[in-house]
């Protein structure tokens, strides 16, 4: 798949080429209305920031993509790995009980994620038309977040692992991510000993987690061979995306739509 960065009136998203049929972006954080350490697309509505700023920020995304906001779907995020399926949206309910993975095979229906530094999963089906979005932490990805959101769209949709493609978005990188002991032990336990997953620092042994390397190994287990990796690094690139490692916390989430 090749990405293309597009403008639309101050605001910035990454698209696939190949998926001209959906409706879809991965959004920097520009073109917003946001204020202070949230500034300006900021979509993350329980982090402080002011709520009439955090829903302007919302119908501006909306917009560029020619979508209707108020059918938009999404769920709080808990680094769990539960997956739900969306029926068609009902105009002026958004939220959804905890989630980290959603799925439609209803058009009109957009499926929307927050982020900053947790890797974006996109999935696209065109055979069954099902498309899906799922958000993994380090939580997520050695509890087999991806794994199961493909699972779900084979129960869901009869969609077959070869038919779905797959987009890893923006996420921290592994030589920017180091983790403690309990994470590198539950990496190892999912993914096998000799995982590539992993990898220690030489001067004092300390392991750092490839977040995009351990969901694609997961998505291909699955049985998918169609996966595209963004390659962009949330921690070194705060001029377009949130960092919550890079900025200690004092961060707005960018927004992630995929709608048929």
């Amino acid at each position: 798949m090749q990405m293309e960065r597009v403008a639309h009136s101050g605001l910035f998203y990454y698209r696939s080429a190949a998926w001209a049929g959906l409706r879809h972006g991965i959004f920097t954080r520009h073109g917003g209305v946001s204020q202070a350490r949230w500034r300006s697309l900021n979509l993350g509505a329980s982090i402080g920031d002011d709520g009439e700023a955090v829903r302007e920020n919302h119908q501006r995304m909306y917009r560029a993509l020619g979508l209707n906001g108020a059918r938009a779907r999404s769920s709080w995020l808990v680094h769990s790995t539960d997956v739900l399926v969306v029926p068609g949206a009902a105009d002026g309910k958004c939220r959804l009980p905890k989630a980290d993975a959603l799925l439609t095979n209803q058009p009109d229906t957009p499926l929307v994620m927050r982020f900053a530094d947790c890797v974006p999963l996109l999935f696209y089906d065109r055979e069954r038309q099902a498309i899906g979005l799922a958000h993994a932490g380090w939580r997520g990805t050695v509890d087999g977040m991806a794994a199961k959101a493909i699972a779900a769209m084979q129960s869901a949709f009869g969609s077959r692992p070869q038919d779905i493609e797959a987009l890893i978005g923006p996420a921290i990188s592994q030589r920017n991510y180091p983790v403690g002991e309990e994470v590198a032990s539950r990496a190892r336990a999912y993914f096998g000993e000799a995982a590539t997953v992993l990898k220690r620092d030489p001067r004092d042994g300390k392991p750092y987690f490839d977040l995009w390397a351990a969901n694609e190994q997961d998505l291909r287990r699955s049985g998918l061979n169609k996966i595209e990796v963004l390659n962009m690094c949330t921690f070194e690139n705060t001029a377009d995306f949130y960092s919550h490692r890079a900025e200690n916390g004092a961060t707005g989430r960018f927004g992630v739509v995929i709608s048929l």
